[in-house]
């Protein structure tokens, strides 16, 4: 009988990732925007003035990858950085008119390419999936900091 430790998913869900990734870029490249960035563009317009490192929290990246790709949108005129009132040290993110300006169109791709993806997948199929795989990610949250190493760690005694 084969039990949920033996099926090997994560490949797939790689695989996955992977094809979206290449779809939604081919699919945005008439407007000189890489998925990653239009996920932060998208952020910025629910939160525009958040700061660059709320960002970096809500995308789930390292803060030093999204200042690079909020250097590339500045660059490019979608963002448009302020200094925090309240702490010269920090940025306040905002879009530009040229970002709020193609904002629909990057929806529409988005739209576009899950009904691709999804073609012949029920709304009741894909709800479960979605709810499966929302657990299985809160699960991998739940190792950060109470992980166990798989292998016995070596002590000076070891090494010897």
């Amino acid at each position: 009988m084969t039990t949920t430790r033996d099926l090997s998913f994560a490949y797939l869900l790689h695989d996955v990732t992977l094809l979206f990734r290449k779809h939604f870029d081919r699919r945005a490249t008439r407007f000189g925007l890489t998925r990653a960035q239009w996920r932060a563009l998208k952020c910025l317009h629910l939160r525009q003035g958040i700061r660059q490192s709320e960002l970096a929290e809500f995308l789930e990246m390292e803060a030093i990858a999204v200042g690079r790709v909020i250097d590339r949108l500045q660059a490019a005129g979608f963002v448009e950085r302020r200094a925090d009132p309240n702490d010269r040290r920090c940025w306040r993110l905002y879009p530009t008119d040229r970002a709020r300006a193609v904002a629909q169109d990057m929806e529409e791709i988005a739209r576009g390419l899950r009904a691709d993806a999804t073609r012949d997948i029920g709304p009741d199929e894909l709800e479960q999936m979605v709810e499966v795989l929302t657990r299985v990610k809160q699960n991998l949250q739940a190792l950060d900091g109470h992980e166990e190493p798989s292998t016995p760690a070596l002590t000076g005694d070891a090494m010897r």
